[in-house]
């Protein structure tokens, strides 16, 4: 059997794994160990992997990971995302579908912060929810706002996924954090303005609020002065050059639990939940890059990649045709399976095609990480889609869905955007 023939067995195989509920890490290393074992053999493969995978795990860069998510965790636990909440909806909520406006306001706040859909989409939905049906929302106005309002997670930094695919695919995790802000920040905005025009032409799906006064909303900013200065002293720091990205996600860490003890507001035992919960999920981010990293050496024993791109790029059609084709590929996978696992899984397979296509990498990755992000609220998957439903019982799964359908526009936009008018992402890095 050819390298590249086989390297299409072992895609087939790895996908038929996750299939049958393997998980995804655990399907990535298995195949690419056994993948790399049949073309170079046992012995040389298990130097090349294992230095592969020291190389990794190595790597000062990597101490991001934990961090930035023990910073969103302990902003959870210390309740900041009420606060952003309450302020958000003191400014809007008197407008058509205020609460659902507020619910995707506060979800950009958060996600500044956090760096993971389902986080967004717990914490949001868990503080949103009951304030919609008490103001008499529709529900599906009421679970789609809190779950498309969780997408933005990946995409505003420190998006998780984002510094796994500048760790993989050998970027500047602070590049991409610039890259991204501002388009994860206007589709948010453009969420929120989807989300009072939903209401304002039917206001019986999401009535206003009370209006508040000038004063209570001035007072009202305190809410989110601590996110401000997170945000500002540990991302800020970073674009600035001041810190490296391990350094911002050690202080916006250790800032986020000297608020919470300035506050009152984070417990012992919400620290404790905290740091728990932050083994955990750093441990299946590990798992994930360490599967990547094998099934990743895999591909490249194979040159599956390297045929790929030479085949494209002697194809007799436009380099844009193939883009299409391939953001095709990632609008179904993300839709298919776990928008980050989809993600790692693609790095080796797609990257050095865009890049022998003459792409920007970086414009591409946010491209792509805006699409697969989707797969967040749409069919079959839609894992925020489930979030919601699971908070409340009595919102159905299809009700949820039927009420993020809306929002499609806004990424259908975006995507035209990012794609005809590529310096809307590659301006600020430049």
């Amino acid at each position: 059997m050819s390298p590249t023939l086989l390297a299409v067995v072992g895609i087939a195989v790895m996908l038929a794994l996750m299939m049958v509920r393997v998980p995804i890490a655990f399907a990535m290393l298995a195949t690419g160990m056994i993948g790399v074992i049949l073309v170079i053999g046992p012995e040389a493969s298990l130097q090349l992997v294992a230095a592969d995978v020291y190389r990794q795990f190595s790597s000062y860069t990597m101490a991001v990971v934990p961090l930035f998510i023990l910073m969103g965790l302990v902003i959870f636990h210390a309740g900041i995302s009420s606060r952003l909440f309450a302020t958000a909806y003191t400014w809007i909520g008197h407008l058509p579908g205020g609460v659902a406006a507020t619910t995707i306001l506060a979800s950009v706040g958060f996600s500044a912060v956090s760096g993971s859909n389902a986080a967004a989409t717990a914490t949001m939905g868990s503080v949103a929810l009951p304030e919609m049906k008490r103001y008499g929302y529709d529900p599906a106005v009421a679970g789609g706002a809190v779950a498309i309002g969780g997408t933005l997670g990946v995409l505003i930094p420190p998006s998780t996924a984002l510094i796994i695919i500048a760790v993989q695919s050998e970027q500047s995790i602070s590049t991409l954090f610039q890259a991204a802000l501002l388009p994860g920040v206007l589709i948010g905005l453009l969420l929120v303005v989807t989300s009072v025009l939903i209401c304002w032409r039917r206001p019986q799906l999401g009535p206003p609020g009370p209006r508040a006064d000038l004063r209570t909303r001035l007072r009202s900013l305190g809410g989110v002065s601590e996110t401000v200065i997170l945000f500002a002293v540990a991302l800020g720091g970073m674009f600035a050059g001041w810190f490296t990205p391990s350094e911002a996600a050690a202080v916006g860490a250790f800032g986020a639990i000297v608020i919470g003890i300035a506050t009152r507001s984070l417990s012992i035992k919400g620290f404790q939940t905290a740091v728990s919960q932050t083994l955990h999920t750093s441990a299946m981010v590990v798992l994930l890059i360490a599967g990547a990293v094998v099934f990743g050496r895999f591909m490249a024993v194979t040159r599956l990649p390297f045929d790929l791109a030479e085949w494209a790029a002697g194809l007799a059609v436009p380099r844009v045709v193939v883009l299409l084709i391939v953001i095709t590929i990632y609008l179904v996978g993300g839709a298919l399976m776990d928008a980050l696992g989809f993600l790692v899984i693609s790095i080796p397979i797609f990257f050095p095609l865009i890049t022998a296509l003459g792409y920007d990498l970086v414009w591409f990755t946010i491209v792509v990480t805006l699409i697969t992000t989707l797969g967040a609220v749409t069919p079959p998957v839609g894992v925020n889609v489930f979030i919601v439903s699971g908070l409340d019982k009595s919102l159905k799964v299809l009700t949820v869905f039927r009420g993020v359908a809306p929002y499609f526009v806004v990424y259908a936009v975006a995507l035209a955007v990012c794609i005809l008018v590529p310096e809307v992402i590659t301006f600020s890095v430049d």
